[in-house]
Parts: structure tokens; sequence; C-alpha cells
């Protein structure tokens, strides 16, 4: 199995990258923390370039790529810390009427887990339609009916969160099947969006230590800021070999064991980028714990990504169970 990025993928990505930058650039922040981190023009032109279409066949209106192609697109997407309900909107195109085209904004929450509470939805005020991963099934919700009252402060300023006091059972769309597969592919997803903020974190750190002056010279050139740069390096690295193998298994299940290459992604992504946005607020010295540094985004956005589609500790423990079953 090759995991290096193909021509055409490297065209792909390219394009995504260059998209984003120049449609969510360091100074749109402020603007979309006041709007609460959702834009519906450029969610309509997210759309326009196949992010939620990417994995629906053609004949259905899609791309017809794979999850290769997936979790390239999402590194990129979390590389420049586009905000808003991403995931769920690209696994709904194809359960979700206008999901894929963006007319239909698609959140979620996954219940799968041993104890979901509290229930807490993101983007709820942005949302049309709300999918509810259960045990026993997929469930469609809308959202506008919820009883919820927003969290006053959230984690990352781009994610507003509610707090669902109910939730009604909603209608069933799919089986336990379903459920299970979603959750695997919103996992592998995700690992790429950790895959892109790990690489962010990293650029933003590497340009602050070229450019912040002490003692005459760029800071970069200690041997203490080098090794904090290296390592958050061989973290960027750790993820992308994880994050890639996930995409690549899910297109072919025959090679190996999904849901283990899967979990694995799962939580390498998720401790480089905990770790590197970490390591680049210490790069950054006093100026990295400040509002007005990029460097604080990084870190709230792990946070929050953390929780999705499984922790880290659940994903640890789910290898350790196939591991066991596998030697046993």
């Amino acid at each position: 199995m090759d995991f290096q990025p193909t021509e055409d993928q490297k065209a792909l990505c390219e394009g995504i990258r260059s998209f984003v930058e120049g449609q969510v650039p360091n100074e749109r922040f402020p603007e979309l923390e006041k709007s609460q981190g959702f834009d519906r023009a450029l969610w309509s032109e997210l759309a326009e370039m196949g992010v939620f279409a990417l994995r629906l066949p053609e004949d259905e209106g899609g791309v017809g790529l794979g999850y290769s192609d997936a979790v390239l697109v999402f590194e990129e997407l979390g590389r420049r810390l586009v905000p808003g309900p991403l995931v769920w909107s690209h696994l709904a195109a194809g359960l979700v009427d206008g999901a894929a085209t963006g007319e239909t904004v698609v959140g979620g929450l996954d219940l799968t887990s041993p104890d979901p509470q509290p229930l807490l939805v993101e983007h709820l005020e942005s949302l049309d339609v709300l999918l509810v991963l259960r045990r026993d099934g997929v469930y469609r919700v809308d959202p506008r009916g919820l009883a919820a009252k927003p969290v006053e402060v959230p984690l990352d300023p781009l994610t507003p969160v509610h707090e669902v006091d109910s939730l009604p059972e909603g209608e069933r769309i799919g089986d336990a099947a379903a459920a299970a597969r979603l959750r695997l592919e919103g996992a592998a997803l995700v690992s790429g969006l950790q895959l892109g903020l790990a690489e962010g974190a990293l650029e933003l750190a590497n340009a602050y230590a070229k450019e912040r002056q002490q003692f005459g010279r760029p800071i970069g050139g200690f041997q203490a800021v080098k090794h904090l740069l290296a390592e958050m390096f061989i973290k960027q690295e750790a993820a992308r070999a994880g994050a890639y193998n996930a995409g690549a298994t899910l297109d072919a299940p025959e090679v190996a064991d999904v849901e283990r290459a899967v979990a694995s992604a799962k939580v390498t992504a998720g401790e480089a980028a905990i770790r590197n946005a970490r390591t680049g607020i210490q790069v950054h010295g006093g100026m990295g714990f400040t509002w007005e540094v990029m460097a604080h985004y990084f870190l709230k956005r792990a946070w929050v990504l953390e929780n999705a589609f499984g922790t880290q500790d659940e994903h640890a423990e789910r290898i350790a169970e196939i591991l066991e079953a596998s030697l046993g």
C-alpha cells in the first residue's frame, strides 16, 4: 500500500489550501468570532469546492473520490482552522437532502459512548438538521425544537455550544451498522483535522521562531527552541502516518483491520494536535498566552476535537481489545 499522495491528490490539496487561505485569513478570525464561527456564504463555497460531496458517487452528484482523498482535504481544513460542523455535514451527504450542496447544514451528536452526558450540541443555532448516532441506529432530529441553553463561554470561540436538556428520539434513518460505520468514518476525518492542527501549530511556531529576535539573533537559532520545533515535527509526522493509514485502510479494508487503523489514527493525531498546540504557545513565550496571537485557537480546537467520535482513551482501549482478541 502506497501512502504517498498521487499527483491528483496533491493538486486537490493545493486547491483546497489556496481556497481556505484566501477565505479564512488570520485577519478574519475576529469577524468569525462575532458570527459564532459560522458563515453561510463560506459554507456554500466549501460545498462548491466539493468538500461535502467528495465521497458521494458521481451519478448522485458527488465527486466520487475515496476516504484517502477526504482525509487529505480535512487536513487542509484543520490546518486553517476552518470552523463549522464540517465532518457531520460530510457524513450526511447522501443521507440528508441538501447536505452535499451546502443548502442543509448538518450537525450531530454521538451517543454511542458509554456515558454521553451532558448533551452538548455544537453550532446549534446554525443547524438545519441534527444527526444522532445511537447504538441501535442513526436518527434525524429537528434542532429547532430542542430545549437548550447556550454555554456562555465555549472552549473554542469559533465553536459555540448549547447544552440540551432533553432529546427526542427523532426519525430513524439508519440501522446499528450504519451508526457504527458513521462513527468510524467520523473518527478518521477528525484525525485528518487533528493532523492539520498539528501542522498549522508548527508552521505558526516556526515562522515566529525565525522572526523573534533575542540577544541579537532569531530565537529559532537557540538549541532549546530547535528541540521544541523538532519534537513538534515528529508528532506531526506520526499523526500523518496514522491519519493517512486510516483513510487508505477504509478504502481497502481487505489489507488491515479498519477499526484498529482508525483508532490508532485518532490516538496519534489527537496527541499531536494537543502537544503541538501547547508547544507552539511555549515557543511564542509570554505572547503565546495572549488573545491576539493565533496560537490559542489551535489548542482550543484541539481540545474540542479530542472529544469528537471518541477520546484518545476510548480508542486506546479499543486498540487493546483488538490486540487481545488477536492474541487469544
